[in-house]
């Protein structure tokens, strides 16, 4: 078994060599009509195979020396390491470079062809066939067509537990808890606009493609739309739309149940990744980088209920003329592996337009969870 799949997989990189050595040249493959063939059989699996076609053929085959046609291959083994090499190249210089290469190690079996390694492990029950280069970077095959127990073939296909890739996208989701600062600080509870933490909400949906740099280094980019609820503190502050400013007005004609502000962006960030860890898919990974986003919509939202009547009602106003339209800041990960990562980001532009509003610079923390 092991060497049939060796076999197969040899004969493909040998086919595309000479693919790439003569772009222009048809390959022709002749069979010819075997009229005889000389089996020679050795060792435990060792074999010979000589096909003639005319007695004439035979006659010439009897005059010739097996040994010699052996020691005239050329081919060598290491005695120490078991390793025979097949085809070699040897440079101007005198230097020799190694094409293809077989080390047998028992039940496993390395296969070198250039940069690339073919793995045929039949140490266990099923035969395992590991593909790659001479980085990390593997494909596992596993595969048992020898039970006969069963009359379907199965096959598995799994990543390596150290596979790094080069360029990879994925879907996350925001789920954080938004608050102001106003110059560097959290606005205290006797202010109008002073936010709840429970309540002011920020969700986003982000696509966020990645590419490696180096073994540790990656630069991600991504696009996606981002939410934002600032749930005031004090829910009989309804924020409306005044003659030339936004207005936080305390309502005394009726009792607010829930007051909030909201707005909505398209945004776009970059951020440069390093991961601390030995193992790429369970190291400690931090991540930084800037964000800029469009705003997209923002209203006000106040729930009330009547005091006489007890009667419940809601109001939203738009107030998204008073808001800046293109947003801005820093957005900082760290976790473990990519599934979930906590975040930060911290706007650099205010929430409202100059003149129109407090300057509030929004912050936020939460979790990024991984879409699969």
């Amino acid at each position: 078994m092991k060497k049939l799949v060796i076999l197969l997989l040899f004969l493909g990189f040998a086919t595309l060599a000479q693919a790439k050595t003569n772009p222009e040249t048809t390959l022709k493959t002749v069979i010819p009509t075997l009229k005889d063939s000389v089996v020679i059989e050795f060792g435990k699996a060792g074999r010979i195979v000589i096909m003639v076609e005319s007695l004439a053929d035979f006659e010439k085959l009897k005059g010739m020396n097996i040994n010699q046609i052996i020691a005239e291959l050329g081919v060598q083994e290491n005695k120490g390491t078991g390793e025979i090499t097949l085809i070699e190249l040897q440079k101007k210089d005198g230097s020799v470079k190694e094409v293809v290469s077989v080390i047998e190690n028992g039940a496993q079996t390395e296969v070198r062809v250039g940069r690339m390694r073919i793995f045929v492990d039949e140490s266990g029950q099923d035969t395992r066939v590991k593909i790659g280069t001479d980085s990390n970077t593997k494909e596992i095959i596993e595969f048992n067509l020898d039970d006969k127990s069963s009359p379907d073939t199965t096959v598995k296909i799994e990543a390596d537990s150290n596979k790094i890739e080069n360029f990879k996208d994925d879907l996350f989701i925001d789920l954080g808890i938004n608050n102001f600062l106003q110059d560097g600080s959290f606005p205290s509870s006797d202010q109008p606009y002073a936010t709840k933490g429970w309540g002011s909400w920020n969700v986003g949906i982000n696509w966020v493609g990645s590419q490696r740099l180096s073994e540790s280094w990656r630069w991600n980019f991504g696009l996606g739309f981002q939410w934002y609820n600032f749930k005031f503190e004090n829910r009989d502050i309804q924020a409306i739309r005044g003659r030339n400013q936004i207005a936080f007005v305390e309502r005394t004609d009726v009792t607010g149940t829930k007051s909030k502000l909201s707005a909505s962006y398209l945004t776009a960030m970059t951020l440069l990744e390093v991961n601390l860890g030995k193992r790429k898919d369970k190291g400690l990974v931090l991540a930084a980088g800037p964000y800029v986003g469009y705003r997209l919509g923002g209203r006000s939202k106040f729930l009330y209920e009547e005091t006489a009547s007890s009667r419940e009602g809601i109001e939203r106003i738009n107030t998204g003329k008073y808001l800046e339209n293109l947003r801005y800041g820093i957005r900082g990960e760290i976790g473990v592996g990519k599934e979930i990562r906590f975040y930060s980001t911290y706007d650099l532009s205010s929430l409202f337009k100059e003149g129109k509003g407090p300057a509030l610079n929004p912050i936020t923390f939460g979790i990024n969870i991984l879409l699969d």
